[in-house]
């Protein structure tokens, strides 16, 4: 009788542990809806790709940004990356020239996020990288501008995955200046204004460049106040940051490339679809699956 009331409680128990294993392993939740809660990806207020990407994919809607209240923040466009590379489930934004094998990017509209269909203007998901100055430019910085705008220049930009804005530009000649040129804004202009400051200064021995990255509104607005020569930026200007005297030019196109976890099976995503997933409309990637 004893043995039999034991054994009835070992049953008990282990059935009380084998439901607590399956309800703590997501068993009867997710797996049976055939997918995972998406975690999505933005970037942070004020950066321009946040502010082109909610544009052109209809998250921002009346000038509200409606992205979902649960999006997990990045302020860089590495962190995105890293962020998305490290979770099966999450979906997130970064400039095409910026894109490696550690991530994922889909198709928009059947389209390939590539160099490309950028070009031909077939990829939909695409901004200009501008550069921002205030009133009149210095000499040094004008040269700079200058370079990056040259044969030379363009060139580098191409190479580095972007869409050079002239390939009919004159090359160009080492000026022989010196000094200190200031950057601040756009952590997805960064990446090749970086470069092309390297080669700038191979060029032009005596000059020092400082690049800071804040995001595009930062340094706006670091523009505006005299604190840096040049602004970064990969959008345009809003009306009442042109209102302050600002001049915008664009050096490059760069498309914005939509990227999940490498283990997603997900391929395609339409821009209605990817509007549902960032304003919180589509939670689960077993119903972005359904909607194939």
């Amino acid at each position: 009788m004893k043995k039999s009331r034991l054994a009835k409680v070992l049953t008990l128990g282990l059935a009380a542990v084998m439901m607590f294993s399956l309800a703590s392993c997501g068993g009867g939740g997710d797996e049976e809806a055939g997918g995972e809660d998406i975690t999505v990806v933005s970037r942070e207020e004020g950066s321009g790709t946040r502010d082109a990407f909610t544009e052109l994919t209809g998250v921002l809607a009346d000038d509200v940004d409606n992205t979902v209240d649960t999006a997990e923040i990045s302020n860089s466009t590495s962190v995105v990356i890293q962020s998305v590379a490290g979770n099966s489930a999450a979906i997130g934004y970064i400039s095409l020239g910026s894109l490696d094998d550690s991530v994922k990017a889909l198709k928009v509209d059947g389209v390939d996020a590539t160099v490309e269909n950028v070009k031909s203007g077939d990829y939909k998901l695409q901004r200009p990288f501008n550069i921002v100055t205030n009133g009149e430019v210095g000499e040094l910085p004008q040269d700079f501008i200058d370079f990056i705008m040259s044969a030379d220049g363009q060139a580098i930009i191409e190479e580095e995955g972007y869409i050079m804005m002239d390939d009919a530009a004159p090359a160009y000649e080492a000026s022989g200046l010196e000094g200190t040129i200031t950057l601040a804004g756009s952590t997805s202009v960064s990446p090749v204004m970086e470069v092309l400051a390297d080669e700038y200064k191979a060029l032009n021995s005596g000059v020092t460049i400082e690049i800071q990255q804040t995001g595009s509104g930062a340094g706006i607005q670091s523009t505006i106040e005299g604190v840096c020569d040049i602004g970064m930026a990969s959008r345009e200007l809003e009306e009442e940051e042109a209102a302050e005297g600002l001049t915008s030019q664009a050096i490059a196109l760069d498309g914005i490339a939509v990227i999940v976890n490498s283990e997603n099976s997900v391929e395609d995503l339409t821009t209605e679809q990817i509007r549902q997933i960032f304003t919180g409309e589509i939670t689960n990637w077993a119903d972005v699956a359904a909607a194939e």
